[in-house]
């Protein structure tokens, strides 16, 4: 239990804290370049730091980089407090990711490689989405309480506080698979095997975690509901996704066969999102579903979870960066029809290429 909490309760607040920004930036500064450039610094930030983390996890142990990814969130935090021009605020952005790039691989490596890795890696990615959620619901209401524009951020930095001090008594030995230590040649040949023996794995995790974030990006764009129904939509969807974790991580299944499943069936999903927001419920639920079937894979299917862990959470940021810079260049050159219904084929190319990968996982 020592070893779990820092990390679930750790989760929700780095993921609550990343969000909590996100309904005031229009207040923080002026234009949607520097504005988004505030959004994406984390995501930059955390994209540079996921794969090393791996790397570095299997060498010296996830805790180390748990404890360091908490103290760099709050330290964000703090900073972000205090900031008073758009290029501190960028600055204490690209640090933040800079913090849930070494949490994130490292947490997961922790629980992957645990016997009871679907249940605790289920729990880890449902909080993570709800996480998500409460940054932004609950960073409005607390700045249109108080009236002050850091409220959710103040908030969310002091709640970081508590897995922070949880993991200082984290266990030196955490728990898991006993496996002989690794050269620093053989980490970088293991790297070159993973990314060869699953490669339409992490291409599954490219496509179907970035088709979310696609939708995000250009859904309220494309509709011409007000925007905070559209909020209460796209939040929906996170919250789907996170029960749909939960359920999953409970049931035994064939991962590889999930993921074929949940592909074909995310197609009729992007496509119902054209005409319904119901769509972002199928979405979510599925996106849910497939996260849990490619953390079962790996955990089955390789000992060393650090830079399996890494490489999962590249790909994941990788599509979330990807998928809506690709999405918005097809909607200027062809319209959003197009757009998503090319979405919708690229799922259906994962569930025709998922089958083959080379190391196959046995339930």
């Amino acid at each position: 239990m020592r070893a779990r909490l820092p990390v679930l309760f750790g989760v929700f607040g780095v993921m609550a804290l990343s969000n909590a920004i996100v309904p005031v930036l229009p207040l923080l500064a002026e234009g949607a370049t520097v504005q988004g450039a505030i959004y994406s610094a984390y995501f930059l930030g955390a994209l540079l730091l996921v794969l090393p983390a791996g790397f570095l996890a299997d060498r010296i142990g996830e805790r180390p980089l748990i404890r360091a990814g908490l103290l760099l969130t709050l330290g964000s935090g703090l900073a972000l407090c205090f900031a008073d021009s758009p290029v501190l605020i960028l600055s204490a952005r690209l640090v933040e990711g800079f913090a849930a790039g070494l949490f994130v691989p490292a947490s997961l490596a922790l629980l992957n490689s645990r016997p009871d890795h679907d249940r605790m890696s289920g729990y880890f990615m449902a909080l993570l989405n709800l996480g998500l959620v409460s940054g932004l619901v609950a960073a409005g209401f607390l700045v249109r309480m108080s009236g002050n524009e850091y409220a959710g951020v103040i908030a969310f930095t002091g709640f970081c506080l508590v897995p922070f001090a949880l993991s200082i008594f984290m266990p030196e030995k955490v728990p898991s698979r006993t496996l002989p230590p690794e050269s620093r040649k053989e980490s970088f040949f293991r790297i070159s095997h993973l990314l060869s023996n699953y490669f339409w794995l992490w291409l599954s995790a490219v496509v179907l975690i970035g088709i979310t974030g696609a939708l995000t990006a250009h859904y309220p764009e494309y509709t011409d509901l007000p925007p905070d129904l559209i909020s209460v939509q796209i939040a929906a969807m996170s919250v789907a996704t996170a029960v749909a974790i939960l359920l999953t991580s409970h049931s035994r299944f064939d991962p590889v066969a999930l993921i074929r499943i949940a592909s074909v069936a995310m197609a009729a999903g992007v496509l119902l999102v054209i005409v319904s927001p119901w769509g972002f419920l199928v979405v979510g639920w599925l996106a849910g579903m497939v996260m849990v079937a490619q953390l079962s894979f790996l955990a089955i299917a390789e000992p060393r979870q650090g830079l399996v862990m890494g490489l999962f959470s590249t790909a994941s940021y990788g599509g979330m960066a990807l998928l809506p810079f690709i999405a918005g260049v097809l909607v200027e050159g062809f319209g959003f029809l197009p757009a998503f219904c090319a979405l919708a084929a690229s799922t259906l190319l994962i569930a025709a290429t998922i089958g083959r990968c080379r190391c196959r996982a046995a339930v």
